[in-house]
């Protein structure tokens, strides 16, 4: 027997029974995705952790403004405003426990993470080293599923556990990438293994940069633009895909592993976590086949992107829009002055004058189609790829380290989801007959 035959004969059957009439969706009202008709999300808890501002409401309709983020009660912008030195540390302390620390605290905490940074005995071998990935995002996500065996009760839902397994995940995290980097440039790419131990007393920014070179080394600007990237990415609402998902997880009862895995299985998504990805792949086709220095012949080629007329098959300027965000986002503008400054010092500033052209354009051709009062911006991701290639980071752990700046989030979401919402998670979908008719 043909078994490839069969499997794809059986396949149209599924292809067939699985799909469901669109039209149904408009006329039953389904919240696809969970959005409103507007775009908004469908409100389905309450956080304190952080506030996504993208627009306001005038006389009942969604209005436009100046994006802002807010961690527990401190804007993204007061929190990159100085010196950056353990910066993600303290939003990372902010978000566990609300408050800014004081220096006695951040010393505590920082010794807590350098205590907990290293991995159990055989696990770098035999988790990491012996059973390597080619996607670093996967080989994360199994770790954590492993460190279970490795806890004494890990299916503890009490908050002072919680909250310390919770920092030794932290912890862990930067050492578990950069181990399965490591792991994933020797094995598939012939590239010499490296594997250095975390350092004390430097931070979770310099641990990333040290780990992952060879060399060790890395200079003050490179650091200050890690952190600067970590805090940027480390929370962002409680309706964001990964977030949801610790909460959906977190809501059976499970344990921390279990939910943090979900987590990381979600923002390895291309349309979550790997969107940089998407715009570092639209550069390059814009490089190939654009004279993208002319101006003109830039917008040109953008509006081939979105005819359909590139390689492009989604028709998407990559790094533009956001769910939430309208006029601006905040962390996109913070990011770009990074990203002018580091790239001034990599003789690179023609290159980032692309990405600046692209945002201007864009935000051009939107209001030229849909009109005047048509607003778009760009997101964090048109400037974060370009960032990591400036630091000469691989794009193999460009998802991996958002994870890593984000796992402090998804630990304080579970946290608020244990404390606040004893029900399980569990919404409806509409039964559909054979012969398609809705069951209401």
């Amino acid at each position: 027997m043909n078994f490839e035959n069969w499997i794809n004969e059986n396949v149209k059957k599924t292809k067939k029974i699985s799909s469901i009439n669109q039209d149904y969706y408009k006329k039953y009202d389904i919240k696809r995705g969970l959005r409103n008709a507007d775009g908004t999300g469908v409100i389905v808890g309450f956080t304190k952790l952080g506030s996504v501002i993208g627009y306001d409401y005038v006389n009942g309709e969604k209005v436009p403004t100046d994006g802002k983020l807010f961690y527990r009660d401190k804007s993204i912008n007061e929190l990159t405003k100085s010196n950056l030195q353990f910066g993600f540390e303290r939003t990372i302390y902010l978000l566990l426990f609300g408050v800014l620390p004081s220096e006695k605290d951040l010393k505590i905490f920082n010794d807590l993470l350098d205590k907990y940074r290293k991995l159990p005995d055989g696990f770098t071998e035999n988790m990491i080293l012996k059973i390597p990935s080619r996607n670093v995002m996967n080989k994360i996500q199994r770790s954590i599923l492993v460190l279970y065996s490795h806890d004494d009760n890990p299916d503890s839902v009490d908050i002072q556990e919680t909250v310390l397994k919770s920092i030794k995940l932290i912890a862990k995290f930067p050492t578990i990438m950069a181990y399965g980097y490591q792991a994933k440039a020797h094995n598939f790419d012939n590239k010499s293994l490296f594997i250095h131990s975390p350092k004390s007393g430097i931070g979770t920014a310099r641990n990333i940069l040290h780990m992952i070179r060879n060399d060790n080394k890395f200079s003050k600007l490179e650091a200050e633009t890690l952190e600067l990237l970590l805090i940027l990415h480390a929370e962002h609402g409680g309706g964001n895909n990964s977030a949801f998902a610790t909460h959906v997880v977190s809501s059976s009862g499970t344990d921390i592993y279990s939910a943090i895995s979900a987590a990381v299985g979600s923002l390895k998504g291309p349309k979550h976590g790997g969107a940089n990805k998407k715009v570092k792949m639209m550069i390059e086709d814009i490089k190939e086949n654009s004279n993208y220095e002319n101006i003109d012949e830039l917008k040109e080629y953008l509006f081939k992107i979105l005819k359909g007329e590139t390689s492009n098959e989604n028709k998407l300027i990559y790094g533009m829009g956001h769910a939430v965000y309208t006029k601006t986002d905040p962390r996109a503008e913070i990011l770009k002055v990074k990203a002018k400054e580091l790239a001034i010092s990599n003789n690179k500033l023609k290159e980032y004058q692309l990405y600046a052209d692209i945002e201007k354009l864009t935000k051009e051709i939107f209001k030229e189609i849909n009109g005047e009062n048509f607003e778009i911006c760009a997101n964090i991701d048109l400037y974060s790829g370009f960032v990591y290639e400036l630091l000469n980071i691989s794009e193999d752990i460009f998802t991996p380290i958002f994870a890593v700046a984000r796992v402090g989030s998804w630990c304080s979401h579970r946290i608020e989801q244990l404390i606040n919402d004893k029900k399980i998670i569990r919404p409806a979908y509409m039964s559909i007959t054979n012969n398609e008719k809705p069951e209401n």
